[in-house]
């Protein structure tokens, strides 16, 4: 999509859409909205909508900050303590390793 033909009141909405869409478990629209918007939220000189731009990019990299650092976490503590989980942890699996941990 080509960001240059929108006009700022369609740009606003569609930042909007994909902040408001990441709260749906989809951080990859976070990603998307901080990439694509990036320049015209800091870049481009100002003009009307551009304050909210700034604010639903920010706040989507915060997210997404927030989102990586929450499942990096879990993966971390999973991958370290499955084994001693017993049950729990293979019942947590979506496949069950094979072997001695």
């Amino acid at each position: 999509m080509n960001l240059e033909r929108l006009p700022n009141e369609e740009k606003l909405t569609l930042c909007r859409k994909y902040y408001l869409g990441g709260f749906a478990c989809l951080p990859f629209l976070w990603l998307v909205n901080v990439v694509w918007f990036f320049k015209e939220a800091f870049v481009k000189p100002t003009y009307t909508e551009q304050t909210q731009i700034k604010t639903y990019v920010k706040r989507s990299a915060l997210g997404l900050l927030l989102w990586v650092t929450v499942l990096t976490t879990w993966i971390t503590i999973y991958q370290h303590f499955r084994a001693q989980w017993g049950e729990v942890g293979d019942y947590l699996s979506f496949t069950i390793p094979l072997g001695t941990p």
